[in-house]
C-alpha cells in the first residue's frame, strides 16, 4: 500500500478532479491518494467523483482558509 500526495492548491473546478483521474490510473487497490485543495467546491466534487467510481473517502480535514486535505483509498 502506497500513500501519494497530490497538490491541487490554486486550481479551480474541474481541474482538481481531472488531476485525480489522471493519477488514479497508476493507483493500485489499497493505495491512498492524499489530495490538497482550496477550490470552493473541492470537497463536494471529490465526494461525487469517489462515489461514482466506488472509491473510499478515508478522511476530510479542514486546514483553514478554505484549504482541505482529503484521503481517497483505491
Amino acid at each position: 500500500m502506497a500513500v501519494e500526495i497530490l497538490d491541487t492548491l490554486g486550481l479551480k473546478c474541474p481541474q482538481p478532479v481531472l488531476k485525480i483521474a489522471v493519477r488514479a490510473a497508476d493507483m493500485k487497490p489499497g493505495d491512498i491518494l492524499e489530495v490538497l485543495g482550496d477550490c470552493p467546491t473541492f470537497e463536494r466534487d471529490i465526494r461525487v467523483w469517489s462515489e461514482r467510481l466506488g472509491k473510499v473517502l478515508l478522511s476530510i480535514k479542514d486546514e483553514g482558509a478554505e484549504k482541505k486535505r482529503i484521503q481517497i483509498q483505491f
